[in-house]
């Protein structure tokens, strides 16, 4: 019986160790870490082209929705929208820091073009105006 027990204690123990091992673990902690402490993080599922994007960068969580189209040479991400549902944490977001996101999304997806939901396209287009 004491065999028993200790065998119970044993298994619950590794249990315990294997669940804290699997919440240190999980990509949207790190996520959700990372904007706390408002630090860059890119969450994403690469294999899976369906499944949207999720990135951080200044206490902001952008969403980007990746779209399947043709290259020269094969079937790639060619075109990427990206949106915040927090706009209104985007409260000194400059272009510079608009140009990093972008800069980090292609070092993935090389060959996307990024389209800009609004509020944020309303901050690159009024950079170009100013250009004009």
């Amino acid at each position: 019986m004491v065999i028993l027990l200790r065998l119970l204690i044993f298994i619950a123990i590794i249990l315990l160790l294997y669940t804290a091992y699997k919440y240190i673990m999980n990509p949207k902690r790190k996520l959700e870490l990372a904007q706390e402490k408002n630090q860059f993080y890119f969450l994403d599922d690469t294999d899976n082209v369906k499944k949207n994007f999720l990135l951080t960068y200044k206490g902001v969580l952008f969403e980007g929705e990746k779209y399947l189209g043709t290259t020269e040479n094969s079937f790639d991400v060619v075109s990427i929208s990206v949106w915040t549902k927090q706009p209104n944490k985007l409260k000194g977001f400059e272009r510079q820091d608009l140009y990093f996101v972008e800069k980090e999304i292609l070092i993935h997806y090389p060959h996307a073009e990024i389209d800009w939901k609004n509020p944020i396209n309303q901050l690159i287009l009024s950079s170009s105006k100013t250009n004009d």
